[in-house]
């Protein structure tokens, strides 16, 4: 991720932060907007029928799908954080990002079959892995490292990620259930043009701030890597779409090959690290305590990034949608998430500034996220028995609550550890390796996916829920000698 000096931008203007902030903010807004509203439709256009408008792909491959699409994205956020601080810059990144995004979005929008859906997935792909891992960069760059506003400023634009992972299912899942999936894709498209349009009109509210690369390549190589590094990305996702679309591969085939790298990438990581003569018994140590971290991060994805598919499928397939005679779009459940950390998130902010020492410590923080994750799988069981033949809304509603709890204690904990715990020479390294966690269980729940069914769900729901939570305690008891592999990292 982007790291820069303080931009010479205008240091107040939006409520008493940078003005950049307020550019920084819609853009996110807009991006996440677009993004989880085409998630919230994306696997129920796959495998909806032909005469109901789908692509009629069976279940489990369109579930699968969606799954390796979260996992892709995440994998190509390390290339785009390399682009961006050795070759155009944040800011750059985050426009290309966000115009092939748009691209992405508008080629869903438009009917063509599997071939347009694979292009515009790709597309999607590496749009977020350009815009996602810089914008953040940017905003850290109009503070200063003792500006006590940081934090704030964090806060304020986390808040616009959630406000369009709220609206989005709404708009984009209405329009896509109601009307016509490629409406929906539409929405997501201008969701994302607006972005694009007011990021450029306050563009100049960002002063310096991620416009140049902070490690440039030397002027000597760039032309040569950049080159070298295109030629292969091209030749590479030309590869698998052309097999993908031909069928040559097919899309089982594409969800494999994805499932594949992102499981091995990360042991790549990890041994080049591991085996480095450049760091330090501490550092190693530090290193090694992070693997179990790292694992439960996987896992807690693995489980949590379900959302759009198989409770999704729930949601669609097995859910009495009808309050007070209204039919609620099976797409409104993914809201819910969003939603929840909006309520929540200030609640958990001041729990652990009350607890202050007492406060868990973060291999703890770690069990507890996935045991709330697991918990959230039982429950769909629990929802099930209640509801009779079809899940009631509400019970369905409290799996996706209960997940969010989880994440609020995992996901900034893991993100803050891992800078904590990087060897120096690693350290960049280090936060794309994080990244690689969430992409990993996505990787892998693409493959789990294909076991489940709505018959089933229960057995599926229930061993995975108990496998989860029966981790979370291995965790707890390791809890120790993790701790103390850490030295003295809290």
């Amino acid at each position: 991720m982007t790291t820069n000096t303080v931009a010479d931008a205008p240091k107040t203007g939006f409520l008493g932060h940078p003005r950049g902030l307020m550019t920084l903010f819609f853009t996110e807004m807009w991006e996440r907007f677009s993004y989880y509203g085409m998630r919230a439709i994306l696997g129920f256009y796959l495998y909806y029928s032909v005469a109901e408008g789908g692509l009629g792909i069976p279940e489990s491959t369109a579930l699968s799908v969606v799954g390796v699409y979260g996992a892709s994205v995440y994998m190509t956020g390390v290339l785009g954080g390399w682009l961006a601080d050795r070759v155009i810059g944040a800011q750059w990144a985050v426009f290309y990002g966000g115009f092939i995004i748009m691209l992405g979005h508008i080629c869903l929008a438009l009917p063509g079959g599997i071939p347009v859906v694979v292009g515009g997935l790709f597309l999607l792909v590496i749009g977020t892995g350009l815009l996602k891992p810089n914008i953040s960069g940017i905003l850290g760059g109009l503070y200063a490292a003792d500006d006590t506003r940081r934090d704030a400023g964090f806060s304020i634009f986390y808040m616009g990620i959630n406000i369009g992972g709220f609206a989005a299912p709404l708009i984009c899942g209405t329009l896509g259930e109601k009307i016509n999936w490629h409406v929906g894709f539409g929405a997501a498209a201008v969701g994302m043009a607006l972005g694009l349009v007011q990021y450029l009109i306050g563009r100049k509210n960002l002063g310096s701030a991620g416009l140049k690369p902070v490690n440039p390549l030397p002027a000597e190589h760039k032309v040569r890597v950049l080159g070298r590094a295109v030629v292969i990305a091209v030749v590479f996702v030309g590869v698998l779409v052309a097999l993908s679309v031909t069928g040559i591969l097919g899309l089982g085939g594409l969800v494999n090959t994805i499932s594949f790298i992102s499981a091995v990438l990360p042991i790549g990581y990890f041994a080049v690290m591991l085996s480095s003569k450049q760091i330090t018994k501490v550092e190693r140590d530090r290193l090694v305590a992070y693997i179990p971290l790292f694992l439960a991060t996987a896992l807690f994805f693995l489980l949590f990034e379900q959302q759009p598919n198989t409770l999704a499928n729930l949601a669609d397939t097995d859910t009495d949608l009808q309050i007070f005679g209204f039919v609620i779009p099976a797409s409104w459940f993914q809201s819910l998430n969003p939603l929840t950390i909006i309520v929540l998130a200030p609640v958990m902010a001041t729990l652990w500034i009350k607890l202050g020492d007492r406060q868990p410590s973060t291999p703890r923080k770690f069990v507890g996220g996935l045991v709330f994750v697991g918990i959230s799988f039982l429950w769909v069981v629990l929802s099930k028995t209640v509801g009779g033949e079809q899940h009631l809304p509400i019970m369905l509603a409290l799996v996706f609550v209960l997940m969010t709890v989880g994440e609020l204690m995992l996901s900034p904990v893991g993100l803050s550890v891992s800078t904590k715990l990087a060897p120096k020479i690693f350290a960049s390294q280090t936060m794309g390796l994080y990244f690689l966690a969430p992409a990993m269980g996505q990787g892998l729940g693409a493959q789990l996916v294909k076991l489940y069914s709505v018959e089933n769900q229960q057995l599926y729901f229930g061993l995975i829920g108990l496998a989860t939570i029966a981790c979370g305690v291995l965790l707890f008891v390791a809890s120790r000698s993790i701790k103390k592999y850490m030295h003295g990292v809290l």
